[in-house]
């Protein structure tokens, strides 16, 4: 087992949640400290909040891992008064890295709001407002029988084979014979140099997003026994990764608002919500979108969507969504505290994977700066 560095757990992250899907302007990234430094302990959190670095301090983090950037507007001085500058002075005096994975974690197949649609077992889910679109192309490479497996788990290991949400590893084989003649300069794995050799060879096929295509064939092409191996990519037209934010999806069986609300409260641990429209509503396709939803009502009703669960719904925007016919479940801001454990789940594989040894902890801070009375 080895002791890796912050740069190294930031690659971990950016497989999970790359930097490029978050929004424009979006803080997400580094926030302070050394990546170059070695990681021991890293904490997952919602925010960054005074106490939550107390808690980093005691537990002795060396990485705070957080959904929300505290250094979300520029930052023109550092005042030791403040609460944001005692917390800088103590990051850097404990020499504790701070990342954030906001909008792309989000956005990210698995982040935020898919856990958020698997808790209240959505079915068939749909991005609800596109921000990527992914081309795709189909990737086809000629092998040795013998070393298809090898090659085949190559490809699947970067990023190849992934059809729709449910299917993952898909590729296609057919046997055939390759002929090729090596010249007297190659260094031929199979055959001799100035004959024609016959090779019983597997034509090894699968899609590709086209960001992640030029990756595949390097490490097909260092994993292939041959000197010069057969590629080739073919743009496919008409298919398409969209990745976006939020999700809508539909209920095992519909049933009344307020039935929801309650099944709700449940799987996301709140007592308190807010309810905008007529708790006898009947619904069964349901949006979700973490956060704050006010932007982006009007997309989750073309969506088709019987009810909106987001947070941080204004007054008026309430009162835009009784116009539209849109009933909404303010189920506010910190539903996204659900990213926490799922980090640490898929650090905790990602490590065992990589022969990597860290100690994973959530941070047990409320943060929530809400009271309900």
């Amino acid at each position: 087992m080895k002791t890796a560095n912050g740069h190294e757990f930031v690659a971990m992250l950016e497989k999970i949640a790359p930097r490029k899907l978050a929004m424009e302007s979006d803080p997400t990234g580094l926030q302070l400290g050394d990546l170059s430094k070695k990681v021991r302990k890293i904490m997952f959190t919602l925010d960054v909040l005074e106490d939550v670095v107390e808690e980093a301090i005691e537990q002795g983090v060396d990485m705070i891992i957080a959904h929300h950037p505290f250094l979300f507007r520029p930052v023109h001085k550092i005042d030791m008064e403040t609460a944001q500058g005692r917390m800088i002075r103590k990051l850097i005096k404990h020499d504790i890295i701070v990342y954030a994975a906001h909008t792309n974690l989000d956005i990210a197949k698995g982040g935020v709001n898919d856990i958020l649609a698997n808790l209240l077992e959505l079915k068939e889910t749909e991005v609800i407002v596109p921000t990527h679109v992914e081309k795709y192309l189909k990737v086809v490479v000629f092998v040795p029988k013998e070393s298809c497996e090898t090659v085949r788990q190559v490809l699947m290991n970067n990023g190849a084979g992934q059809i729709g949400t449910e299917y993952e590893s898909c590729s296609f084989e057919v046997m055939g014979t390759g002929k090729f003649k090596p010249s007297e300069k190659a260094s031929p794995t199979i055959g001799k140099k100035g004959e024609l050799a016959h090779v019983d060879e597997v034509r090894l096929e699968a899609i590709i997003t086209e960001d992640l295509a030029l990756q595949a064939v390097k490490a097909v092409k260092a994993a292939h026994p041959y000197e010069e191996p057969a590629i080739d990519l073919y743009p496919l037209e008409g298919l398409k990764h969209v990745e976006g934010l939020g999700r809508v999806g539909t209920l095992a069986k519909e049933m009344p608002l307020e039935v929801f609300v309650d099944i709700v409260k449940g799987v996301l641990s709140i007592e308190h919500l807010r309810l905008i429209g007529d708790p006898e509503t009947k619904v069964k396709k349901v949006a979700v979108l973490g956060g704050d939803g006010n932007k982006f009502i009007h997309d989750a009703k073309r969506s088709g969507a019987d009810v909106l669960i987001t947070g941080d719904i204004y007054y008026h925007t309430g009162h835009d969504l009784l116009a539209i016919g849109l009933p909404t479940i303010d189920a506010g801001h910190n539903i996204e505290k659900v990213m926490k454990s799922y980090l640490k789940a898929e650090f905790e594989e990602r490590s065992k994977d990589q022969g990597i040894e860290v100690e994973l902890v959530v941070s047990e801070k409320n943060t929530d700066p809400f009271t309900f009375l």
